[in-house]
């Protein structure tokens, strides 16, 4: 993914950030009165209790547009077979693509710091690699983003965000921490953006041996974003995911499953009667 923006950055990891992550450059999202407004409290992103019909948008999400001029991510509902059980999740085709899908939260990191999900993919991309800005597509990305106190970074961050807010017209996160399946790097490596120190990646997954299968995971997030960033993170704005080859010029076909913020002395959290559920 390529474009114009502030400074020479050039990177689809810093557009993440600086080109609306999770900030909805895409337009408001349909009118409906349900549980995709910000909500205070926990959440959990039920896909498989999905109300939405096989081959549309999952209800409550919001497209997460990098670039009107790009070509878009294809996100739909589909039906798939997951630890034995036929349920709703979200599928992903990315053909020289570049789009994510999203849904706002307002939710205190410490009230629920764990998260669980579960993806699928069925091949790597080729050339792909997460470290080399002209390369940096992957097959599956869980992207988690937060506010935070700009005044605390160094002036060039904060000219940054001011140049984005002045472009955008409306707030980026301050931080940006970012679950990814990479093509070669090792499992537990963290990765920096080469451009700015606000969005951070871990791999989860790395290259083909896992492909073709469901995979889970459960990470403290709250451990990672201070292993990441070197402090405590703020209020958790944002979950989305994304699925992208525009870089390449590739095609990546991804599924993703349920998730969830939880802490390990209740229930997960979506499941409680009082607390909202994101389909």
């Amino acid at each position: 993914m390529f474009a114009f923006v502030p400074f020479g950055i050039r990177s689809s990891a810093l557009l993440l950030a600086f080109a609306a992550l999770l900030a909805g450059c895409a337009g408001p999202a349909p009118e409906r009165a349900d549980p995709a407004e910000p909500v205070d409290g926990a959440a959990a992103l039920m896909l498989s209790q999905s109300p939405s019909a096989v081959g549309e948008a999952p209800a409550g999400w919001r497209p997460w547009i990098i670039r009107h001029d790009k070509t878009k991510t294809r996100y739909r509902v589909a039906r798939a077979s997951v630890g034995g059980h036929e349920r709703a999740v979200l599928h992903a085709v990315a053909e020289s693509a570049a789009s994510g899908m999203w849904v706002p939260l307002h939710l205190p990191a410490a009230q629920a710091p764990y998260v669980r999900w579960s993806w699928r993919t069925d091949a790597m991309i080729e050339r792909a690699d997460s470290a080399r800005p002209e390369a940096e597509d992957a097959p599956a990305r869980l992207v988690l983003a937060f506010d935070g106190d700009w005044r605390k970074l160094p002036l060039r961050d904060q000219m940054l965000a001011e140049t984005a807010r002045m472009l955008l017209g409306r707030e980026v996160p301050y931080a940006t921490l970012i679950y990814t399946w990479d093509a070669g790097k090792p499992v537990g490596a963290n990765l920096a953006n080469a451009h700015t120190s606000r969005i951070r990646l871990k791999v989860v997954e790395s290259g083909p041996e896992r492909t073709g299968r469901w995979l889970d995971y459960e990470r403290n997030y709250v451990q990672d974003y201070i292993e990441l960033f070197g402090e405590e993170p703020g209020t958790l704005i944002g979950v989305g995911v994304m699925t992208d080859s525009d870089n390449t010029r590739g095609y990546a076909e991804s599924w993703y499953g349920d998730i969830q913020l939880w802490t390990p002395s209740r229930t997960a959290l979506g499941e409680l009667p009082d607390g909202p559920v994101i389909d």
